[in-house]
């Protein structure tokens, strides 16, 4: 068994990563992790876990843990992974970081967008961007993985083969992407209030969302040369789920035939990615509670551009589900084990 240890596991996406976990049957938990509820019950936090995890909740002192698991979620803000990570824990456990601390190549870059100092640069170039449909091979052998961000993981997959093969100008990528307020987090903002989502939408971030270098620097590893995308999210009145919807404009020449081939070429073998039929739209609630990513796309003749559509469950695929798969290619299993979840409906 795979000897696991949480840090975070109290926020949604630590609760989604223990919800799958203790369903795997290859892994164990040993640490519950959360600064916010140290010895008190985890099932008193999360009241679903209600005889079924009967553990209190520990710190996050990584060293201690280090010495108990074989591999480390940490599901935690930006900066304190990075605050945390040293050579010694490295030696010792594969570390899984839910947060933006080693997705960014450029500390220069993270600084920027994230407003802090970067504590542990020296592992930057180490870190496994964790994207497994496009870096499954650098994932098996790495033992610090920076788990992509959600907007980033439906984004990116949606528009990657497109990239990679040269049939869209990447310069012209606009997405714009609707997300359910659990992307947000469960600390308490008044902007994330019943009163305040619901019956509304609105963009945030415009301009200046942090995941806009992340999708950049990797659709930039695709096309072979930097690129600048326009990335607006928007907040939509629901718990779960990411649509992307991205534009761009065609090659000279480029037919429906090739984007359809384009993307059977990268995802037409893929488990967690599902090409749909001609026609047929992503939705978030065919994807909901699963690791599936959805992808779609429709030429406009008129306009010369491609739409690009993708729906995942920003809990699953865009955090824990990933994070799994990633631990799963670690370690040398099946990379869906512990993830063959049927989508939930209604």
């Amino acid at each position: 068994m795979i000897k696991v240890g949480i840090i975070g596991s109290t926020g949604y996406a630590g609760q989604e990563l223990v919800r799958l976990l203790i369903q795997h049957p290859e892994a164990e938990i040993v640490w519950y992790g959360s600064r916010s509820y140290i010895d008190k019950p985890y099932a008193d936090v999360f009241q679903n876990m209600f005889r079924i995890v009967d553990d209190v909740c520990m710190d996050d002192n990584m060293e201690a843990l280090a010495n108990e698991v074989d591999v480390i979620f940490t599901a935690t803000p930006q900066g304190l992974c990075a605050s945390l990570v040293n050579e010694e824990i490295l030696s010792k456990v594969k570390l899984i970081d839910l947060s933006a601390d080693f997705r960014i190549k450029d500390v220069g870059v993270y600084e920027k967008w994230y407003g802090i100092e970067h504590k542990s640069p020296s592992y930057i170039e180490e870190a496994v961007y964790g994207l497994c449909e496009i870096n499954r091979e650098d994932i098996r052998g790495a033992r610090l993985i920076a788990n992509p961000g959600c907007y980033t993981t439906c984004s990116i997959l949606t528009i990657y083969p497109l990239v990679k093969e040269g049939l869209i100008d990447p310069n012209t990528i606009i997405i714009d992407a609707k997300s359910g307020t659990s992307g947000a987090g469960r600390g308490a903002k008044t902007a994330n209030l019943y009163c305040e989502v619901n019956e509304n939408i609105k963009a945030y971030g415009v301009a200046s969302h942090r995941h806009t270098p992340e999708i950049e620097e990797q659709l930039g590893y695709a096309a072979g040369y930097p690129i600048v995308v326009s990335f607006t999210p928007h907040l939509v009145p629901m718990n779960r789920g990411i649509l992307a919807t991205a534009y761009a404009s065609l090659k000279e020449n480029v037919t429906d035939a090739d984007v359809r081939a384009a993307y059977e070429k990268y995802y037409g073998s893929e488990k967690f990615i599902r090409i749909l039929k001609p026609g047929v739209c992503p939705e978030t609630r065919w994807v909901e509670g699963s690791n599936y990513v959805d992808i779609n796309y429709k030429i406009d003749p008129r306009t010369n551009r491609v739409i690009m559509m993708g729906a995942i469950d920003n809990l699953v695929k865009g955090a824990a589900g990933q994070a799994v798969q990633n631990m799963n290619l670690i370690f040398g299993l099946e990379e869906s084990t512990g993830l063959d979840l049927v989508p939930m409906f209604p």
